[in-house]
């Protein structure tokens, strides 16, 4: 699973497999759900997304993370 976060839009990605997006829904208001050529779920964008999510905090609780890898890091302002 990879989270992006796109500042200039402020838009966070959550892809959660790999994949083509055939397909695209919008469910709520700002949330966009892609799928693939089998109807499956592969990633969840958030528009807007400092307004629904504290962004300068990631907590990963009780997941078998085998790899974490971190590509970029930014300063929180606190």
């Amino acid at each position: 699973m990879v989270f992006q976060y796109h500042p200039d839009t402020d838009m966070l990605y959550l892809k959660l497999v790999e994949g083509v997006s055939t397909e695209s829904e919008e469910v709520t208001p700002g949330i966009v759900l892609d799928f693939d050529e089998h109807n499956r779920v592969i990633g969840i964008e958030i528009e807007d997304a400092s307004n629904f999510v504290d962004l300068s905090r990631l907590e990963v609780l009780a997941l078998p993370v085998a790899n974490l890898i971190l590509s970029e890091r930014v300063s929180a302002k606190v």
